[in-house]
């Protein structure tokens, strides 16, 4: 073929445009290969068309210039990897400019849970989508609904009843382990069948406490909740249940507040409700709820409060034993002040008839009650016969139970409704010996001075008392009264309400001896002297006399005009006159003088109003809380808290919180050794000679209140320390009653009969054993005599310018061991003060013995306020904090 007919090679470019891309030095040169196609970095910025030597790389058109990329970025699949700062790629193909592939794989891969949630920005990145929130519910109430499904599969009804349903004896033991009582009603609870219970009964349980008892499931879930969240918070979990719940607590379940035990109530009634009739699980819920009292289903609780059967009940009394059910310590208008001091016979009563009146108001409103019926249910209240004593419970065991009882439930977590269910084996303190011989000296001063028969102001006359061991704390005897079955249920031994008088005196005399006075440098010594006149006006510390509400001055008064004049704090003591002890108290602070008494063993519960009177004993402690503080002096200032129980157990597994007390130190040794020093003198040479007939070394002080009201007398040796009082009392009302005429005496003291029923208990109690005495007092303080006291004379004397015809002391002398006062200033910066008229000291007080004069101060409120007693406010606990 010639030259001429042959066409010309074409560029290897492929064309033109391909040769215009190629031209040496052009930065075009984009189409040479697909960016990204060989990964190289070149590759996106336009230089792909040439090797790494500059070169340029000649390709046969596109089809070749595919299948180079191909052969040289590794074909489409390698091309879809993302680039460097390359655009992501076209699906199966080469990837083109722009962003890479990274963000499109985490786009393109399906997530469970889309939280965050991809392809948002900002706040919508986090804010769940609404198929997010409506799935977590639906898996929310699934799984609940399959842990319900599990515990009713799991939980299933017990075959018998639980040991707690089915009432057992206490039993109590003496110190030495003997048995003392066993109480309770064992296993002889009576069950009756519906057909036995009254519709009235039926009704009332139903109105007040469950009114869809008929048409529930035997659950209430708002109930259930709201006990739980009342759990988590640690508070009351009551209120929550339906009767078919309260009925598998009390027949199947142990009466502990826990989550797992209201699961499990709330399961076993689900069941139970498909088992049982709704009639059958009412008869068991009226045959196992505690009606108070020991009483046990509605057959026992007929019994102990209306002496009938259950089906003789009327709709009124059936309201009134439906009230019980929410509490029986609160709504026994009997009164139940041992557990709570708030449970006093009118509180209780009270709380009672708007209980009682509202279960008849509902049932008049549910139309069981006709308009009739009601009428004649709410005519009158059906005040139930009063407590009985049970078997065994006779003469002084039934107080001894009571106190023991409650130390248990205050040292515990036991409820009284599970103590009264038995089971329990008590160990208490009491001597069986000392408590004999306590209630024979009680029975023997009783027959000797009282003769309630032929005398009306010997009736009603009441004794209490209670013996405690110093440095140790244990109550080994008390007396709280004639005994449960000669209707007396008031433990005279742990009550409230009785003023102690004078006998409070020695708390004011250590309190001046450990703080000393706003005049003092220091402690104050026995022998400074203050003055002992008749009508005397009180002194704040600031010079200006206490004034009465219509702030004329206060005068405090002595039982008599004796003419006393400025005598020594010891000589006060023992003559017991007031008006030293009144002034001495507003010098020291009656804060101090409070707080000396409460260290050594008084409960706040029964402190009086701080006010000049209170220094001679207007608080009301126990006849166990005097004791206890005495013993605090037998012990050189060691108190220990009284108590009655050694050791608890429940069927024979022992229950923890029954150690000893812990011993303090509440006073200095000095001081206590000093106050019991003071106290022998009270017996050698004061008013309680009658108790130097004991025959061995002793200390005490007698005490009696205004309007002769009670007399007291508390005395100790060092291996005994113990309290008598005695006072009368209105039974209706609870009132203290004058004991003036008492006996056929014109009046009863603290050194009398209160001192001879000492004396006569303490010579059995203490038979055989030691007279160790006491320890030496040592001199403490400084002789600090109150203002307007004279210079003493180089021979003081403490004899009185005329013996007092109703003094009981025959030598009323200083001990003369004692250092001689040191001298004073004469008068001091108040000036001189004499306003006494001269009344004598007294037979036992040096006044009214209890300071309470007939018109108050202006910060005491009530000063007859503490003459209505009570059974535990200020007693042996106080309240449930003992």
């Amino acid at each position: 073929m010639s030259e001429h007919r042959r066409k010309p090679p074409q560029p290897q470019g492929g064309g033109r445009a391909a040769a215009r891309r190629g031209q040496p030095g052009s930065s075009s040169g984009r189409r040479a290969a697909p960016r990204g196609a060989t990964e190289s970095p070149s590759d996106s910025y336009g230089s792909g068309s040439y090797g790494s030597g500059g070169e340029e790389r000649p390709y046969g058109g596109r089809a070749e210039a595919r299948r180079a990329a191909q052969r040289s970025g590794g074909g489409r699949r390698r091309a879809a990897e993302p680039a460097r700062g390359g655009r992501r790629a076209a699906p199966g193909g080469p990837a083109g400019p722009g962003r890479g592939r990274g963000r499109a794989a985490v786009s393109d891969k399906k997530r469970l849970i889309d939280y965050p949630r991809a392809g948002k920005y900002g706040w919508q990145r986090w804010m769940p989508s609404w198929k997010l929130v409506s799935g977590l519910f639906i898996g929310f109430i699934g799984s609940l609904v399959a842990v319900a499904g599990i515990g009713y599969a799991m939980v299933g009804v017990p075959n018998e009843e639980n040991a707690m349903a089915l009432s057992q004896n206490n039993v109590y033991y003496w110190s030495n382990g003997q048995q003392m009582v066993a109480t309770g009603k064992g296993q002889n609870r009576q069950n009756v069948g519906i057909e036995r219970i009254p519709e009235a009964m039926q009704w009332a349980v139903i109105s007040a406490e469950n009114k869809t008892f008929y048409q529930d499931s035997g659950v209430d879930p708002m109930g259930i909740a709201r006990a739980l969240a009342n759990m988590a918070r640690g508070g009351d979990t009551q209120g929550g249940s339906t009767i078919t719940q309260q009925f598998v607590k009390n027949t199947y379940l142990s009466q502990e507040q826990t989550i797992t035990r209201k699961f499990k109530e709330m399961f076993i009634s689900i069941k139970v409700g498909t088992k049982l009739s709704k009639k059958e699980i009412l008869q068991g819920y009226l045959n196992t709820s505690y009606y108070g009292r020991g009483a046990y289903g509605l057959q026992a609780a007929a019994q102990t409060y209306y002496g009938k059967n259950a089906d003789e009940l009327t709709p009124s009394e059936c309201a009134f034993l439906a009230a019980l059910l929410k509490g029986p310590t609160y709504y026994d208008p009997a009164g139940n002040e041992s557990l709570d001091p708030s449970a006093t016979k009118d509180a209780n009563e009270k709380r009672s008839k708007e209980r009682w009146g509202w279960i008849l108001q509902q049932m008049h409103n549910d139309k069981k009650l006709t308009d009739a019926q009601y009428q004649e249910a709410i005519k009158d209240y059906p005040m139930p016969q009063g407590r009985k004593a049970t078997k065994g419970m006779s003469g002084q065991i039934s107080y001894l139970v009571d106190t023991a009882k409650k130390y248990v439930l205050n040292h515990s977590n036991i409820t009284e409704q599970q103590f009264d269910q038995g089971g329990y084996q008590i160990r208490t303190t009491f001597e069986k010996s000392k408590v004999e011989a306590l209630a024979r000296a009680v029975k023997k001063v009783e027959k000797e001075k009282l003769d309630p028969e032929n005398r009306e102001l010997d009736k009603h006359v009441q004794f209490g008392a209670a013996s405690v061991k110093p440095k140790d704390g244990a109550i080994v005897a008390l007396y709280g009264g004639a005994g449960y079955e000669k209707g007396h249920f008031n433990n005279n031994a742990d009550t409230s309400g009785v003023p102690v008088g004078s006998t409070w005196k020695p708390f004011v005399l250590a309190a001046a001896m450990e703080h000393g006075t706003y005049r003092s440098d220091g402690p104050l010594s026995p022998l400074s002297k203050y003055n002992g006149n008749d009508h005397l006006k009180v002194r704040n510390n600031d010079g200006s006399y206490v004034l009465k509400k219509d702030n004329t001055p206060f005068y405090q008064e002595n039982e008599s005009d004796h003419p006393w004049g400025y005598i020594t704090l010891r000589k006060a003591m023992e003559q017991s006159v007031n008006t030293p002890f009144v002034q001495l108290g507003m010098d020291v602070g009656m804060r101090n003088v409070r707080d000396v008494a409460e260290k050594a063993g008084i409960l706040d519960a029964s402190f009086a109003t701080l006010n000049p009177s209170f220094a001679l004993g207007t608080s009301t402690p126990s006849a166990i809380r005097m004791a206890d503080a005495y013993a605090t002096f037998a012990a050189a200032g060691k108190q220990a808290a009284p108590y009655s129980v050694t050791s608890v157990k429940f069927n024979g597994e022992e229950v923890d919180g029954f150690k000893k007390p812990r011993i303090t130190q509440a006073m200095p040794e000095k001081v206590a050794n000093n106050v019991t020093d003071v106290l022998e003198n009270v017996i050698q040479n004061g008013t309680g000679q009658k108790a130097l007939a004991l025959g061995r070394t002793a200390a005490g002080k007698t005490g009696t209140t205004d309007e002769n009201k009670s007399a007291w007398f508390v005395g100790y040796t060092q291996q005994l320390s113990t309290s008598i009082a005695m006072f009368r009392e209105d039974p209706k009302s609870a009132k203290l009653l004058s004991m003036n005429g008492t006996a056929g005496e014109k009046s009863i003291h603290g050194g009398d009969t209160p001192t001879e029923v000492w004396t006569e208990y303490m010579k059995a109690a203490l038979k055989g054993e030691p007279d160790p005495g006491f320890p030496e007092a040592e001199k403490i303080g400084e002789v600090q005599d109150a203002v307007g006291a004279p210079s003493p004379t180089p021979t003081p004397s403490e004899q009185p310018s005329e013996t007092p015809s109703e003094s009981p002391s025959a030598t009323p002398s200083e001990s003369p061991t004692l250092p001689s006062p040191s001298p004073s200033d004469t008068c001091g910066f108040f000036g001189c003060e004499n306003d006494g008229g001269g009344q004598n000291g007294g037979a036992d007080s040096g006044g009214t013995d209890g300071g309470v004069t007939p018109e108050p101060t202006p910060t005491d409120t009530n000063l007859d306020g503490g003459n209505t007693r009570g059974n535990g406010n200020g007693g042996f606990f106080g309240g449930p904090a003992g």
